[in-house]
């Protein structure tokens, strides 16, 4: 048997599909220690595998950049948050604790905003935009905005996320074809689209990958991961120029007098709604201790 590097691009069914520096596939699975040490390979792993024929085993991980919890998905150049301008209409809250999550975990994200078609999207981009992010506005029936996503996704590892019935398998449709995935309707009665992605599994697409995530409620949002509240200040980039100018430290930038970050929201420098979510993620986060949150995968 030889040893080999390689890059985990699909977990079905305990199996690993690893792909190698000579652009071999091979089916493998993990070796008993990672269970010993408390560790699980994912998708997006660097990893050395023991290989024999089409098979193998997986000997060790490389140091992971990032990961994220749900699903597991480790190395992740940039996050994809895909947000429908009508049916569902955009949440905002969603919006900005996935951005959190970007940030913290060291991640370029790009907004897309689907179905342009059918409604103005510019109120929504523009509250982004003017919170310093990348937007990408797109259809999926017509073909707008397309050609610039694929553009910004031409390597490294990308990852879609966004709230169930966005159209995120439409648009992994348009950007690599002969997928063909299965899409869903929205449900009219439930108000969220019907859940079409049920693995993890890195697509070649340029020099890179993408990676499709299943779709998730506004209840699940919160499995991504957690951040401790005095970290959450620094997730927020439109707050930079302003959090140490506040008059005393230790600022929760939440409701006191003398804050400049409360005072560049008034003066409209800062987003309302941005400030908004940064308070209820604050609120949510002022009782967690660090011991209670969840590892990374």
């Amino acid at each position: 048997m030889s040893q080999k590097s390689g890059l985990i691009t699909g977990l079905s069914g305990g199996s690993y599909s690893v792909k190698t520096s000579d652009s071999k596939r091979y089916n493998c699975r993990a070796r008993g220690v990672f269970r010993q040490q408390g560790v699980s390979p994912c998708v997006g792993d660097n990893v050395i595998i023991e290989t024999d024929n089409e098979y193998g085993y997986i000997l060790s991980i490389e140091t992971r950049k990032n990961s994220i919890i749900r699903p597991p998905l480790a190395n992740i150049d940039r996050m994809v948050i895909v947000s429908s301008v009508s049916d569902p209409i955009p949440n905002k809250f969603i919006t900005d604790k996935l951005l959190v999550i970007a940030e913290y975990k060291d991640i370029e994200p790009i907004i897309v905003i689907t179905k342009t078609d059918i409604e103005d999207s510019r109120d929504f981009a523009d509250t982004y935009i003017k919170s310093g992010f990348k937007v990408i506005e797109v259809s999926n029936t017509t073909g707008h905005g397309i050609s610039i996503l694929k553009e910004e996704l031409k390597d490294g590892i990308s990852v879609l996320i966004g709230n169930s019935g966005v159209g995120k398998s439409s648009l992994l449709n348009n950007l690599l074809p002969k997928l063909n995935l299965e899409t869903g309707e929205t449900s009219k009665k439930l108000g969220r689209g019907k859940h079409t992605t049920r693995k993890v599994e890195l697509y070649e697409f340029g020099e890179g990958y993408i990676a499709d995530t299943p779709g998730f409620s506004v209840v699940e949002v919160a499995q991504y991961d957690t951040i401790l509240k005095d970290k959450l200040q620094f997730c927020f980039r439109d707050f930079s120029d302003y959090i140490d100018n506040c008059k005393f430290t230790g600022c929760s930038h939440t409701k006191e007098k003398g804050c400049a970050v409360i005072e560049a929201v008034e003066k409209g420098e800062i987003q309302t709604s941005r400030h908004n979510s940064y308070v209820a993620l604050y609120d949510e986060a002022k009782n967690i201790k660090e011991w209670e949150i969840k590892t990374e995968a």
